[in-house]
């Protein structure tokens, strides 16, 4: 069964003002779709794992047909970040979360500010392409990590919570070269009732 572009669960604009509507479309529509378009293409070689989802795929690349392997990592990842970093916005969203993630994220680092600070730190230092993620380890512990292009924290036996997208794709229409000033306005987008969802899986 090939894999299929989830809509973005609101419209192109909704994230304005942070992130802007033509990012989004771009980003959604053009990016988003080819890492799609080459996930099922890479796997159509394979039929054998047309029944597997795309977290177990991604969990032991080495399982992977070496034929395929490089494709599938990459656009497997592409197709799994994105398709969480949707959900891990919203509109008229951000603060700081509650509950039992907010608690979590207290003990492990000391307070929301200082997390804030270094995933933003974490996302800064990412050379190139990549992301930013919390990411929950198997021991249940918090642990903020960056990934390179497209790889994802399940290929690292880690869970991610949440995830930013540093790709000059996901800002650069609007932010130009400025990072940081992409990743302070993205905190206004954090949609934690769905990383609050993450962290309880």
């Amino acid at each position: 069964m090939a894999f299929e572009v989830i809509p973005l669960p609101y419209p192109y604009e909704a994230l304005e003002p942070y992130i802007d509507t033509q990012t989004m479309q771009l980003h959604h529509d053009k990016h988003y779709a080819t890492y799609t378009t080459n996930l099922n293409a890479a796997l159509e070689k394979h039929p054998q794992l047309a029944n597997q989802s795309v977290e177990q795929i991604l969990s032991d690349l080495n399982r992977i047909p070496e034929d395929i392997r490089v494709a599938v990592r990459n656009n497997g990842g592409g197709y799994y970040n994105h398709g969480i970093f949707w959900e891990m916005m919203a509109p008229n969203a951000g603060g700081q979360p509650g509950g039992s993630l907010g608690q979590a994220i207290q003990s492990a680092f000391g307070s929301f500010d200082s997390f804030k600070d270094q995933l933003q730190k974490t996302a800064l230092a990412r050379f190139g392409s990549g992301w930013a993620w919390l990411s929950r380890r198997r021991d249940g512990g918090l642990e903020i990590h960056s990934t390179a292009n497209q790889d994802t924290p399940l290929s690292e036996g880690l869970f991610p919570i949440l995830g930013v997208d540093v790709w000059e794709h996901a800002y650069y229409l609007k932010y130009q070269n400025r990072r940081a000033d992409y990743l302070t306005a993205w905190w206004n987008t954090v949609n934690w009732p769905y990383v609050q969802k993450r962290f309880e899986q």
